[in-house]
């Protein structure tokens, strides 16, 4: 007698995850700091910060996680705005987290941290950028032109990363206009760093 192996079809409403960054538990640290710097830079367009605080309210990060990055700080902060949906929805996030927090303190979490050459390299990404902007060193935004850079490298240092990052700071300091615009706030961050993705 033969032997069949029945196989049913999975619900439609199940579905495995692309990858582990997009589970709610799993925080890539990194992306927490991309998004606080970008709520954190004066004269952002309203856009970007929902866009931010809806990427947050996606995550749950754990109470080390809140504590070494300090988003739940500028979240906090971010409840003042004087726009009411930025502020209704950092008062949703933080809510979530702080509830979140206190029913699940006890499970651990996974952290995605970048290599110690890694960071050399993006903190040297970083002071070009300074020089290029005619900023202080680790000036926010320099560091949040290089966070956008390195999140839409896929977050690896590889040829394309390193590519965009001389093309930004030709950019910057080659062009004038470019370079006022970005510092004024008139050509957002992303917008900029999309313009030279390679």
């Amino acid at each position: 007698m033969e032997r069949f192996v029945v196989r049913r079809a999975r619900s439609p409403s199940f579905r495995f995850p692309k990858c582990f960054s997009h589970l709610q538990r799993v925080v890539v640290v990194e992306d927490i700091k991309r998004w606080k710097s970008m709520l954190e830079l004066p004269g952002q367009p309203k856009e970007n910060l929902i866009e931010a605080l809806e990427e947050l309210k996606k995550k749950i990060p754990s109470k080390e996680v809140l504590l070494s990055t300090k988003i739940g700080h500028t979240v906090n902060k971010m409840r003042k705005h004087s726009d009411h949906d930025v502020a209704s929805l950092a008062k949703d996030v933080y809510t979530q987290w702080r509830t979140f927090i206190k029913n699940h303190s006890n499970r651990p979490s996974i952290e995605v941290r970048s290599d110690p050459k890694t960071e050399a390299f993006r903190k040297n990404a970083r002071k070009l950028l300074c020089e290029a902007l005619d900023l202080e060193i680790d000036h926010p935004l320099a560091e949040n032109i290089e966070r956008e850079a390195f999140h839409l490298s896929s977050r690896l240092i590889s040829t394309p990363y390193r590519r965009m990052v001389r093309a930004l700071v030709f950019s910057l300091k080659h062009k004038p206009e470019i370079r006022a615009e970005v510092k004024t706030g008139t050509l957002t961050v992303p917008a900029f760093v999309q313009s030279h993705k390679k």
